[in-house]
């Protein structure tokens, strides 16, 4: 899912310092499991800048709503009025949420709530951690489930650097070393002769290399 971290109050009150009437509006998929934008961190959000305006001697209307996702139009659309209703938006969905939100709504300020950060899992309890950078060509069939791309500080793809030790990253000795992961875990499967295979160099043109990715299934067109 995607992982986001909420902006700073400061920051979020100097992008909608001027308006009179604005709406937190919160997305109920990635960021709210992340507690980053989904309902109770826009109800949250709102009341922050309420008191916080009320507190500067400039009480402004601040209101809430929430939608399950703010990156199709079948849930955008139908809150064409709310939106019409309020000055500007301050947005708590990730980047994707943003843009639809301000490519649906042409004539009104779109504000993002939140720092899109990555692609990710909670690996416990308030810990996020990446897990893939969305390179456009998956190998994870090689590597035992562990993507060296994402989880190596270096995306090394044919074994580690040497620069490890104790099967940690000497980038950041907290992290384990992504080509350990894939040893430990071909050696659990049984297919340690895969670290014998030598992949060719990435073709990073699947990647952000191209700029804008486009996926079109002629299935899926009305």
């Amino acid at each position: 899912m995607i992982i986001a971290q909420r902006k700073p109050l400061e920051e979020i009150k100097e992008m909608v310092a001027s308006y009179e009437k604005v709406l937190v509006l919160g997305c109920g998929t990635c960021v709210a499991v992340c507690f980053a934008g989904g309902e109770k961190e826009a109800k949250l959000l709102a009341s922050e800048l309420r008191m916080a305006r009320q507190m500067e001697g400039k009480p402004t209307q601040i209101i809430d709503h929430t939608i399950q996702r703010q990156c199709e139009w079948e849930f955008i659309d139908p809150i064409k009025e709310l939106v019409a209703s309020v000055d500007a938006v301050v947005s708590t969905a990730c980047g994707i949420g943003v843009q639809g939100m301000a490519e649906r709504f042409e004539d009104k300020p779109i504000f993002p709530g939140v720092n899109t950060t990555f692609l990710g899992m909670p690996v416990q309890p308030g810990e996020f951690v990446e897990r893939c950078q969305a390179c456009g060509d998956c190998i994870l069939d090689l590597t035992g489930g562990v993507c060296p791309v994402a989880r190596c500080a270096k995306s090394l793809m044919n074994g580690p650097c040497g620069g490890s030790q104790n099967g940690k990253c000497e980038v950041n000795p907290e992290t384990p070393c992504a080509w350990q992961l894939i040893y430990d875990r071909l050696a659990k499967l049984g297919q340690l002769e895969r670290m014998m295979e030598i992949m060719p160099a990435k073709d990073w043109s699947t990647s952000r290399d191209g700029g804008l990715r486009k996926i079109i299934r002629e299935d899926l067109k009305l």
